[in-house]
């Protein structure tokens, strides 16, 4: 069975230092991350004692024999706690593991729960991705839309997950004001418009200034 990882980070910058430091020096089988946005959607859902007050959280896995295994994610563990991470916790044990992983799992499910959703998937070069997770949330301020980032941070791939009320035309209008920045974001930091799901209607307008 895989081993399992789980870090807290009181502040983002500490954890976007530590998802970059990992990559440079190894490939987990997975490294997820979730701000605090999600974590507390996530809390509310599933009343498993997260921290609500942590601005991120990285879930590592390892899949490795057991012995690189523990290795693996004993580095990675130090690697959390020189950035930062206020609380780290590593298991072997598949239902705990699973536990954790399922807490990432429930991300989106939670914050549907927020209001009408509108699901991203852009992708920057991993040593840019805490600057696109500080720009989102930047862009969140700005154009005061809730926007919750989902990170397959291992590979840059981030899920920003903005969400407004429906039934208030200028809160949508915010929600796409804020989609178009997200878009120009991603562009700018030498990324992708879609690092999974493909250029549906919503992203046309961007694949000019993406693709040239």
């Amino acid at each position: 069975p895989p081993t399992t990882l789980i870090a807290g980070f009181p502040d983002l910058a500490g954890a976007m230092r530590a998802v970059i430091e990992i990559t440079q020096r190894m490939r987990p089988a997975m490294l997820e991350l979730m701000d605090g946005v999600c974590i507390n959607a996530v809390e509310d859902v599933t009343r498993m004692g997260l921290d609500r007050s942590l601005a991120a959280m990285l879930v590592a896995q390892s899949d490795e024999h057991p012995d690189q295994a523990a290795a693996e994610i004993a580095l990675i563990e130090e690697v959390c706690q020189a950035n930062g991470a206020t609380e780290v916790y590593a298991t072997g044990d598949p239902d705990e593991g699973e536990a954790f992983v399922q807490a990432r799992r429930m991300a989106i499910p939670a914050i549907e729960h927020l209001g009408t959703m509108v699901l991203e998937d852009v992708g920057v070069p991993v040593p840019v991705l805490g600057e696109l997770v500080a720009g989102l949330h930047e862009i969140a301020a700005e154009h005061d839309t809730t926007i919750a980032v989902l990170a397959h941070a291992g590979d840059g791939n981030t899920h920003p997950v903005l969400v407004y009320d429906p039934t208030d035309e200028s809160a949508k209008e915010r929600a796409h004001a804020a989609y178009g920045a997200t878009m120009d974001l991603a562009i700018r930091l030498g990324g992708t418009i879609t690092g999974e799901h493909g250029v549906g209607r919503l992203k046309k307008p961007w694949l000019p200034e993406y693709l040239g």
